[in-house]
């Protein structure tokens, strides 16, 4: 009881202007408002997509709000829960942008087949066909969102005092990932594989598609076990809000790997090791399921460890300019 007090207890101290990361979610507004602009004879439904914008940060505005009126750790964190509702919008609003782009899908899988000298996303699934191994991946794969929400709540409930630092880290790092994706159009095995062919993708030929995913978004089939639970969830989810985008680098492997960092920033023994196995599966599962090419898994990596500490040091550096 007295811990639910804490939760609606009026800080001495609010915080005044928006939070670190709702600047953050406010500058990517503008900077993909600037393409819109720029390119608004290109763009599909431009007018839309303005006032799609204007209704986001009438929301982010109206939270802060709220948090001004009850300064309390609740309606900071619902402030935070908003911006994470908000993912999917944005992330398929990458697809609204970079379809203006030629596809680079060709040059994508020409460098892994150079790499690997051959497909890794096209045979993993084909050596490994068994129910289990498909089912744990699958799993994994549905994993995602629990592992970086799960990672903030913890935040908020165990270490509070460090909640916005990474709540900032993570949500930054989502909208650092859609910046790269609207300027660098790669839809990834499932739509390039399907697009062109399985036989010619086989036979290590890899056509240009040029725009063509600007009007077309038909994906593959996901391989492995078709009966299985967590094949349909993966299945119902690409369905509902699956589009020919984000694929490189792999914000899936790059934001668990940065949930996985915050676990051992908060020295949490209990949440590293619980997300670590997850983390390490999703690194296959993205390949096995085609969602991604295995350089994409490579450039997530990298693009997490680079993400997780730029974001933690403009943290640092305004919370010390706050400090003086």
């Amino acid at each position: 009881m007295m811990q639910l007090k804490k939760w609606f207890e009026i800080e001495k101290h609010p915080h005044k202007g928006p939070m670190l990361l709702e600047w953050v979610v406010i500058g990517y507004m503008v900077f993909t408002l600037l393409i819109i602009l720029f390119c608004f004879t290109k763009v599909q439904h431009p007018e839309a997509m303005i006032w799609d914008r204007v209704k986001l940060g009438a929301i982010t505005m109206a939270m802060w709000v709220v948090y001004r009126l009850i300064p309390c750790r609740v309606t900071r964190l619902l402030r935070v829960l908003m911006q994470l509702v908000m993912l999917s919008w944005w992330y398929g609003d990458t697809y609204q942008i970079n379809r203006m782009l030629p596809n680079l899908d060709h040059v994508f899988a020409s460098l892994e087949q150079q790499l690997f000298g051959f497909q890794p996303a096209l045979v993993f699934c084909e050596h490994f066909p068994q129910h289990w191994i498909s089912e744990i991946l699958d799993m994994a794969y549905a994993s995602y969102f629990l592992l970086f929400v799960g990672t903030i709540v913890y935040y908020f409930f165990k270490r509070y005092d460090d909640f916005e630092r990474c709540a900032l880290v993570i949500l930054a790092s989502f909208f650092s990932f859609y910046a790269i994706y609207d300027l660098l159009p790669v839809a990834g095995p499932m739509y390039y594989y399907h697009a062109v062919g399985i036989q010619k993708i086989a036979a290590g030929i890899f056509p240009n598609v040029a725009d063509y995913f600007s009007t077309h978004t038909e994906m593959m089939k996901s391989p492995g076990y078709s009966d299985g639970i967590f094949y349909h969830l993966i299945t119902d989810v690409h369905n509902a809000g699956e589009h020919p985008t984000a694929a490189f680098p792999s914000s899936h492997v790059g934001i668990s790997v940065i949930a996985l960092l915050m676990a051992g920033r908060a020295r949490s023994k209990g949440l590293f090791f619980t997300l670590l196995p997850f983390v390490v599966l999703i690194c296959f599962a993205t390949v096995y399921i085609r969602a991604h090419y295995a350089i994409d898994v490579l450039g997530g990596l990298i693009a997490a460890a680079a993400f997780y500490f730029l974001w933690n040091y403009i943290y640092s550096m305004t919370c010390k300019q706050k400090v003086q």
